[in-house]
């Protein structure tokens, strides 16, 4: 009986580790999110910035036919994804380096491949001349919303849960608006799930880093 009772001690307390590791390998997932909190609001300058100057008025004397419109979307996420490569570098020197996490790693990649996918279906909509405003609202919101649901469910995180709904929402109503209502829609899902949610994890990056002086930020 002594035995068992030990053998089953043994078990519990390495149940108990083991969720233990899941948790703080959660939290730490978690933080290394809110630490790239100010890419989510970049990405939504860059989209609204994109909405805005390809919804300007008809295109400038001497451009194109299509002019700014064409050139909106390309100039907007190239910019973005030059300042997302060189920002980096340059913030690296004054704070710690953080090392990665096998959660880390699973949601990087999840945005990664989100990103590719978004890319080349994007691509292919446009090259054929199928892809209208409100399909292009559906395809970014829904994957937007699928990246975000996966993540909040990875890392049991009840904000970004609600980004994702909010996103699946507007790739519904996308399909059912006219174009005016659309965009406003898109403009509004940018506001409240990428800069706001954004700026919400580098407050609380911020907050964590000011309560542990000299901590690395897992």
């Amino acid at each position: 009986m002594t035995l068992n009772h030990e053998a089953d001690d043994l078990a519990r307390q390495e149940l108990t580790a083991r969720l233990s590791l899941i948790e703080t390998m959660i939290a730490e997932g978690r933080q290394k999110t809110e630490s790239w909190g100010w890419t989510f609001v970049l990405w939504g300058l860059a989209y609204s910035g994109a909405i805005v100057f390809a919804n300007l008025g008809a295109p400038v004397a001497g451009w194109t036919t299509f002019g700014h419109r064409a050139l909106a979307w390309p100039v907007c996420m190239v910019a973005a994804m030059v300042v997302m490569f060189i920002y980096p570098v340059l913030a690296s020197r004054n704070r710690p380096s953080s090392p990665d996490t096998t959660i880390g790693r699973a949601i990087y990649s999840m945005w990664i491949a989100m990103g590719i996918s978004m890319f080349l279906i994007l691509l292919a909509l446009g090259t054929s001349g199928r892809l209208d405003q409100q399909l292009f609202v559906a395809i970014v919101a829904s994957m937007l919303g699928t990246v975000n649901g996966a993540s909040s469910m990875v890392l049991k995180w009840r904000q970004q849960g609600l980004c994702a709904l909010v996103w699946w929402a507007t790739a519904v109503a996308a399909c059912f608006c006219n174009l005016t209502q659309c965009t406003l829609l898109f403009l509004a899902a940018i506001f409240l799930c990428q800069i706001v949610f954004g700026a919400y994890g580098m407050i609380a990056e911020r907050k964590m880093m000011a309560g542990r002086p000299g901590a690395l930020h897992a």
